[in-house]
């Protein structure tokens, strides 16, 4: 017989529990499913592009919809020192911290600025994709701010990476992997907008939004792929010897306001 104490104990583990149910992976002694797969039955069996799908949606991929994942993660993963989430995380691999503390502070800079655009972009394909005008919303948006999100390169007058995306989404939407819906709707913007061309932000916003990723994973899927780059860049920082490195050489003062 269940005294008080131990229906009040049972009930204080099931409120515990289900405070942090989740569907995404489930742990006991001598079992890891992840979104209801044994692990086991994954390693070797299952890509990170695949393995990524599977965590955010709950199901697996089919290999084309992988594929385009994929691509999307490698043309994010690095554009070198220009790019300030690499930058501090250089600076903050000579500062005695780890490698995870380099990683971290390269990824908390990708803000709505650095890191921000492609999440930005699905929101405004996804505005053209519903609008009957297409022009009317890029003058919306442009009233806004004159800088469309996922268009446009201080470094690059044409992204390399824009075509080689856009091709392998031209033909999986040839054949009917995706919609094409938000391809198009890219297209006509970069169109109103010439010259000036879309760039990596805009390319990998159309791959997410044609696979059907809510907008805000666009910028966590950046994230995940530039964190690759980050961290070669961090642990080759960390073999060159220098300590405190700073944002410009000891050699170079700053002018004085």
């Amino acid at each position: 017989m269940t005294g008080a104490g131990g229906a009040s104990s049972a009930a204080a583990d099931a409120e515990v529990a289900g405070w942090w149910a989740t569907a995404v992976s489930k742990i006991e002694p001598d079992l890891i499913e992840l979104r209801g797969h044994p692990v086991q039955d994954l390693i070797g069996r299952i890509g990170l592009a695949e393995m990524i799908w599977l965590m955010l949606r709950g199901e697996r991929p089919d290999p084309r919809r992988a594929a385009l994942l994929e691509a999307a993660l490698v043309s994010s993963v690095d554009h070198g020192p220009h790019a300030p989430s690499i930058a501090v995380a250089r600076m903050a691999a000579t500062c005695g911290v780890g490698l995870n503390n380099a990683v971290a502070t390269g990824v908390n800079v990708l803000g709505d600025v650095h890191g921000g655009a492609g999440e930005q972009c699905v929101l405004l394909l996804e505005d053209v994709v519903r609008q009957a005008d297409p022009a009317a919303v890029v003058a919306r948006w442009r009233a806004r701010d004159k800088y469309l999100p996922g268009f446009g390169h201080r470094f690059h007058t044409r992204d390399p990476r824009r075509d080689p995306l856009l091709g392998l989404v031209a033909e999986a939407v040839a054949d009917g992997v995706v919609p094409g819906a938000h391809l198009t709707a890219a297209i006509e913007v970069e169109r109103l907008i010439a010259p000036v061309p879309m760039n990596i932000d805009g390319a990998t916003a159309v791959v997410y939004a044609e696979l059907g990723f809510p907008a805000p994973l666009a910028r966590g899927l950046f994230v995940l792929s530039r964190s690759v780059g980050i961290l070669a860049h961090a642990w080759e920082e960390t073999g060159q010897g220098r300590r405190n490195k700073g944002p410009i050489p000891p050699s170079i003062l700053p002018d004085w306001l």
